[in-house]
């Protein structure tokens, strides 16, 4: 930190330096350059800022040191109160469009600074943006892990804030800075432990102008499209104000700024037509279940039966209901995640529950189940036919890190036990995508947390799935905006693949998604309630499915070779400079 405020005062004095400099001669006292005074021999004139290098002021005032001091710390304060803004932009508000002028301001702070100063706001951006985003994660264990959480990463955000920096005295530097951003999302997507892509640009976007680029090169090019044109915002502010000053337009780092916001827009726009919601395969109506829990918290787990017993009680009140003629008959019935924390295969009391639920809506049900097998536990969805009961499951490919399983399980162990004791046994990850055959219709399943990740739903789609279901349990975050943060996951995945997506979860919020991304039914929270709809089936792939991670692989290399040509650059100035 303070080789982070020394590399700040060292800019703050750069920019600020006035001294004594010995005037260049010129044409003549009676025809000098443009931009320039006359010449006086022997006459010494006084250089100011940068910015305004015809301004003489031959007795600058000196500022008070508050005011050099808040000066200072200005970029700091600006940088952490950016990534707040950025915060806001994110569900459950529908303000995705605040995160252009929270890049801007974060570009202000960083252009022309070196790495070190880049590194320091970028981590304050950082937590900035993520303290507030991620606070769910303490909701029931405290706040030791959301902090230790957000602090490592934050760190991406630092490393993507210092290559910025570095990028920014590039030509055309919105596109290279941009594309960084990117490459760090992509990186913390991956690491640690399996990644945790959570709070992608992407995410925010599920109400703005910008969401048909999902369709076009997923979640790599939505995000990166909503930072270019931020960045291009802010250098269109500073060339008009660099040009009201100077009176000189540069035609070139004005084209860059242009393009950088009318590209990205323009380019939401032609990609409209790849968002439709239209049947291409007919229609199949689907019910999703939400059989709420005895309470929020952990401690939901207490009561597993319950849990169990609520879903079978929810299925019945919506046979009835069917029967009395007041709702259509579903094709299909889907449960949430954890719906039955009782293992069906081991438990015939499990067992019998499922099947006369099944049996009383008539229909076959996609049941989230915790299953043991071989000595190991799976979060498993199981295919539940009312007449023969399981058929397929489906086991989760992604699991969660310190929820799921527990990594550095020994440390941890040593600092606080309980937290070993809340997770005994790892769960073992599945290795085959999930797609189930449900009355002739084929539903791809990304259980909860794999909804974040862009190949855990991209390969369902690939795999033939006609719609795709995300059962969740959000009952351990309580009410907090983490369902609304997934929910939003859910419907940028729609458009990103053109599928509907059904979010069946066991406490809410549960939603029924078009293709374009459109919420047309959702349930309240700890509530029991059930939707039913005619959902769309469709078998065509967007360019986004078809290209997979190619997209984000391209915007990877532009950053690449963006930081390799400033590192250049600067490796070449140093070189001249030496005597």
């Amino acid at each position: 930190m303070r080789r982070f405020v020394d590399e700040l005062r060292r800019n703050d004095a750069a920019d600020a330096w006035t001294g004594p400099v010995q005037a260049a001669p010129g044409p003549g006292p009676n025809c000098p350059p443009r931009g320039q005074r006359p010449y006086t021999p022997g006459v010494t004139v006084t250089a100011t800022a940068v910015d305004e290098p015809d301004r003489l002021d031959p007795q600058p005032k000196t500022a008070s040191p508050w005011i050099r001091r808040a000066r200072r710390l200005l970029p700091a304060v600006t940088a952490a109160l950016a990534g707040v803004l950025l915060y806001i932009s994110f569900p459950p508000r529908t303000l995705s469009w605040l995160a252009l002028p929270a890049f801007a301001v974060f570009a202000w702070t960083l252009r022309g600074r070196g790495w070190k100063a880049g590194l320091g706001l970028g981590y304050l951006f950082g937590l900035g943006f993520l303290l507030p985003l991620l606070i769910w994660t303490g909701v029931e264990v405290g706040p030791v892990p959301w902090l230790a959480l957000v602090l490592i990463e934050a760190v991406f955000v630092a490393l993507v804030g210092a290559g910025i920096a570095v990028v920014s005295r590039l030509p055309a530097w919105p596109l290279w800075a941009a594309a960084l951003w990117t490459a760090g999302e992509a990186a913390r997507a991956r690491a640690p432990f399996d990644g945790f892509p959570w709070g992608k640009i992407a995410f925010g976007q599920a109400d703005g102008i910008f969401l048909p680029l999902a369709a076009l090169g997923g979640t790599p090019v939505l995000g990166f499209a909503v930072v270019l044109c931020g960045f291009g915002l802010y250098e269109a502010v500073r060339l008009g104000a660099e040009t009201r000053r100077t009176h000189t337009i540069r035609r070139g780092a004005a084209a860059v700024a242009v393009l950088s916001v009318t590209v990205p827009v323009a380019g939401a726009f032609a990609a409209l037509p790849l968002v439709s919601d239209k049947a291409e395969d007919g229609y199949v109506t689907v019910a999703a279940i939400q059989g709420n829990v005895p309470r929020a918290g952990l401690e939901f787990n207490a009561q597993r039966r319950a849990v169990l017993d609520y879903h079978a009680r929810e299925t019945e009140r919506l046979a009835a209901r069917v029967k009395a003629g007041k709702v259509a008959q579903p094709d299909i019935v889907l449960w949430p995640e954890n719906s039955s924390d009782i293992d069906p295969f081991a438990n015939a009391d499990a067992r019998a529950v499922i099947n006369r639920a099944s049996r009383a809506i008539g229909a076959p049900i996609s049941v989230g189940g915790v299953v043991a097998r071989d000595g190991k536990l799976y979060n498993e969805q199981i295919l539940w036919d009312p007449q023969s009961g399981p058929t397929q499951t489906y086991d989760k490919r992604q699991i969660q890190p310190f929820g799921e399983f527990l990594p550095l399980r020994s440390l941890i162990g040593a600092i606080n036990p309980a937290w070993t004791e809340m997770a005994r046994q790892d769960f073992t990850k599945g290795t085959k995508p999930g797609v189930f055959t449900m009355d002739g219709a084929k539903v791809g399943l990304a259980t909860c947390y794999e909804a974040a990740f862009d190949w855990a739903v991209r390969d369902t789609v690939t795999h033939g799935a006609q719609m795709i279901s995300v059962p969740s349990n959000n009952a351990t975050f309580d009410r907090s905006e983490m369902t609304y943060q997934q929910l939003a996951m859910s419907r940028i995945r729609a458009v990103e693949h053109s599928r509907a997506v059904t979010v069946p979860v066991t406490s809410g919020v549960s939603a029924m998604i078009m293709p374009d991304g459109r919420i047309t039914q959702r349930t309240g929270m700890f509530v029991a309630d059930s939707l039913v709809q005619k959902i769309p089936l469709r078998t065509s792939e967007t360019p986004a499915t078809r290209m997979g991670t190619f997209p984000e692989a391209v915007l990877v290399l532009v950053a690449a070779a963006g930081l390799g040509w400033a590192v250049a650059n600067g490796l070449r100035t140093r070189r001249q400079a030496k005597p």
